[in-house]
């Protein structure tokens, strides 16, 4: 199957997104889009021994040299961005050099802000390896790691040179982490794209069968809405706020049970069921919305935290500002917006759910 490349068009900083099958076995060539000719390939314990060898034939010429980080979204930290740092200062790395992330979200997080910190910027390539990277994370140019009091309040925007997608590595990726990704694919849909949306309800079994056709078409249009959104509003001052739909109530989720004990998109997939009732949009999409998630395995309403602490915790989202929260929220299926206009009692409501 072709290769399919899409482009993030940012001028000086555009760089081409590209989809496919077998393109690490057939050692796609990386080297062209590095400055130099030395990188650092950041993955982790559970990815290495998968595609790390595959992944070296990918760059040809290119003096290499690796750090595998302990998985999970725990330890997306200061602390572990720190690792990185420490090997690119040890292995004396000039402003020519790479930063290769091998992985799923925590890893190109981890990877591209430490890419960002060292000599205030060197470049860096997304190679990811779970479906919720695929779609979502490794695009954009968002990178950064957690802190106690909040999920991502540490980051920077650094894009990267090239992204690389190989679906072939979907094949060892364990269903719950499938399930997780598709809810950041039925974002997509749900926030700009109602036909998208359509056509996941109709494809859901497909898509966690893991039929070829049916993953490449839902990343490419994923990465193209995302793309568009991107080059509209590269650093979240306005339109790309969109894509957090879900993701106020998803990060309060994350933080109050703990950094990896729900995956993201699970977290994300119950946020945008929550939005989607604070939105007060019709029930017949309400329920479209849920039966999908519950199609993909996916939980539909947050778990017992507490609705004090998931209030506490928004309250220290990234989006708020002037002391009020704002939200992504829907008027119809594909049709969202961002506002700071929203009934508190109804939102007192939906976090009572967590109560339960």
């Amino acid at each position: 199957m072709t290769p399919q490349t899409l482009t993030v068009d940012l001028g000086t900083r555009s760089y081409p997104i590209v989809i496919g099958t077998g393109l690490l076995d057939s050692a796609f060539d990386l080297s062209p889009a590095m400055p130099g000719n030395t990188c650092l390939v950041v993955s982790n314990e559970t990815v290495a021994p998968l595609y790390l060898e595959k992944l070296r034939k990918c760059l040809p010429g290119i003096k290499q040299s690796s750090v595998l980080l302990p998985d999970g979204e725990s330890h997306k930290t200061l602390l572990t961005a720190e690792s990185i740092l420490d090997e690119l200062v040890e292995s004396r790395a000039a402003r020519d050099a790479t930063v290769v992330a091998l992985g799923g979200g925590v890893v190109g997080d981890i990877a591209g802000f430490a890419a960002a910190c060292y000599m205030r910027g060197i470049a860096f390539i997304q190679v990811p390896t779970t479906l919720l990277a695929q779609v979502d994370s490794s695009v954009g140019g968002k990178t950064g790691v957690n802190h106690p009091g909040g999920k991502n309040l540490i980051g920077a925007f650094h894009q990267p040179q090239i992204v690389l997608i190989d679906t072939d590595t979907l094949s060892t990726l364990p269903d719950r982490e499938l399930s997780a990704g598709l809810a950041e694919v039925i974002k997509y849909g749900a926030i700009v794209d109602p036909d998208f949306f359509t056509w996941i309800e109709t494809n859901i079994h497909a898509l966690l069968n893991r039929d070829p056709e049916a993953l490449i078409y839902a990343i490419r249009r994923s990465c193209e809405i995302k793309a568009r959104i991107v080059q509209e509003d590269e650093r979240e001052s306005g339109r790309r706020a969109l894509l957090n739909f879900g993701h106020t109530f998803g990060h309060a989720i994350e933080n109050s049970l703990g950094y990896g004990e729900w995956l993201h998109g699970e977290a994300v997939a119950a946020g945008m069921s929550m939005a989607a009732r604070l939105s007060g949009i019709d029930e017949a999409d309400q329920d479209r919305l849920k039966a999908l998630l519950d199609a993909a395995g996916l939980p539909s309403s947050p778990p017992p935290v507490g609705s004090a602490q998931l209030r506490a915790v928004m309250d220290m989202d990234k989006k708020v500002k002037a002391g009020k929260l704002r939200f992504v929220l829907l008027r119809s299926l594909g049709d969202a917006f961002i506002t700071e206009k929203y009934d508190e009692l109804a939102l007192q409501e939906i976090l009572g759910m967590a109560d339960e």
